[in-house]
């Protein structure tokens, strides 16, 4: 008998029911499991933070968190998801326009102002700052150095070792929106340094060469060959070095438990860059670990995120 074809799941809750029920009440107008879902989060930013970055892709192109500030007009959770809500839909303008014209800008400070009231009607949540940076991006011309470090400086308060946070800025500073690879890296660099130990902070660095990788492939006209001179993007002596210390800076102290939901996206950064770089005895764990939760980033940057999964996957067990 054939053996069953391996299908990863793509997931982008990375396996949380919870989430994935409230989704799809959102789906047909009900509100109220949002209410529930985040009330019951309470302040774990890591959860919550994954929790509303979803909840608030799902609320882009319908009226349920407007339905719900009609029912609790000065709900903390509410007014944040409405914030997390109005910068998606900046960015999914952006994605339409497909890099043609900017989004307008009464769009984008309608987004900041809407982050400003969710940071002031819950204070303790990292999230409003996070959603801040990340739609600063969407600016012709970024915003000034000191906003960015205001903004920067609110979010480290209230979590200092956000990794979604800090992808945000990462994402900021690289060439394709208002800074450089060089800048990219620096930052990467930094936060990987100072990383307490067990943290996904140093992934950052896997994170930052996919991007770089996405940037010269948009300047390819977006081919799905290897852009020139990138031959040796994934597997040269400090790429793989970097892989290895992320390892040993974040799963070496950490426990041996499958990813939660939240993590999910960095085992598959961290495990595409072990592929892509040539070390299987770090890629088989990290498949194990992660079992058929796939993410379609990174792999959709070097092929079919499917094909790719299953393709690698494979050999890394067989290097293994």
């Amino acid at each position: 008998m054939a053996r069953d074809r391996f299908t990863p799941d793509f997931d982008p809750g990375g396996g949380d029911t919870l989430l994935s029920s409230a989704r799809q009440d959102i789906s047909v107008g009900r509100w109220q499991s949002l209410r529930d879902l985040l009330r019951a989060t309470g302040p774990a930013w890591p959860v919550r933070g994954h929790r509303m970055r979803l909840l608030a892709a799902a609320c882009v192109d319908n009226s349920s968190v407007e339905s719900w500030l009609a029912a609790e007009p000065r709900g903390g959770d509410a007014l944040v998801l409405r914030a997390a809500t109005e910068v998606a839909r900046a960015f999914h303008l952006a994605g339409a326009a497909g890099g043609g014209a900017p989004v307008e800008r009464r769009r984008v400070d309608q987004a900041v102002m809407a982050c400003l009231q969710g940071a002031e009607a819950y204070p303790d949540d990292p999230t409003p700052w996070i959603c801040l940076i990340s739609v600063a991006r969407l600016y012709p011309a970024g915003v000034r150095r000191q906003e960015l470090g205001r903004w920067w400086d609110e979010l480290h308060a209230r979590d200092p070792y956000s990794v979604e946070g800090h992808l945000q800025v990462l994402r900021y500073y690289s060439a394709r929106w208002h800074g450089s690879h060089a800048l990219m890296y620096d930052f990467a660099r930094d936060a990987a340094g100072v990383a307490p130990a067990g943290s996904a902070l140093p992934v950052l660095l896997q994170v930052a060469r996919v991007e770089e990788y996405r940037a010269a492939s948009e300047e390819a006209n977006g081919r799905r060959d290897t852009p020139a001179g990138f031959d040796r993007h994934w597997d040269h002596d400090e790429a793989v070095g970097d892989v290895r210390r992320s390892w040993q800076r974040w799963l070496t102290a950490r426990s041996e438990e499958p990813p939660a939901p939240e993590e999910v996206r960095h085992f598959n950064y961290l495990a595409h860059a072990a592929c892509y770089a040539g070390l299987p005895d770090l890629a088989g764990p990290l498949f194990r670990m992660v079992g058929p939760r796939a993410s379609r980033s990174p792999w959709s940057c070097t092929g079919d995120p499917e094909k790719e999964f299953v393709k690698w996957r494979k050999r890394s067990s067989r290097g293994a």
